[in-house]
């Protein structure tokens, strides 16, 4: 994907949003899934480099000490999820991430989601309009590499 492919996207997404957030407080969404998908994404990688698989991967869970998060708080599980997919996911997958993050990277990570966690209310007045909202967003997002190779 190129720069310009990168900002059509941004632009799509942002075009989605127009109506349920104020502009001003886009970036807080857009960038935090957008984060949240570049560390699923290296912590998926991590894991395939010390011998997981994608037959072992669903058996990811809490107690696995090294890792960041589970199978189903993954960004690539959510989009796998397609219809099944709900804004609690989100929810779930944010405080698991926040509980989960390593005491010594705790002042770097701690909070970095606080503000795309309390903002996903503002995303629809009903839990299945914030669901459509969500779920827009991250299969914007779901195409935007994260490997910088772009």
């Amino acid at each position: 994907m190129n720069k310009q492919q990168l900002a059509s996207k941004i632009w799509e997404s942002a075009n989605k949003m127009r109506s349920k957030i104020e502009a001003n407080e886009y970036k807080d969404y857009i960038l935090g899934f957008m984060f949240y998908k570049f560390l699923s994404d290296k912590e998926v990688k991590w894991l395939k480099e010390n011998d997981w698989t994608d037959e072992y991967l669903p058996d990811l869970t809490e107690d696995d000490a090294e890792t960041l998060d589970t199978y189903e708080n993954l960004f690539s599980t959510w989009i796998s999820k397609g219809s099944d997919f709900k804004a609690d996911d989100v929810t779930v997958a944010l405080q698991a991430f926040s509980r989960l993050i390593d005491p010594h990277h705790k002042k770097v990570f701690d909070g970095v989601f606080a503000t795309l966690q309390t903002g996903l209310s503002k995303l629809g007045e009903s839990s299945g309009a914030r669901t459509k909202a969500i779920r827009d967003l991250i299969y914007l997002i779901k195409d935007i590499p994260m490997d910088g190779k772009q």
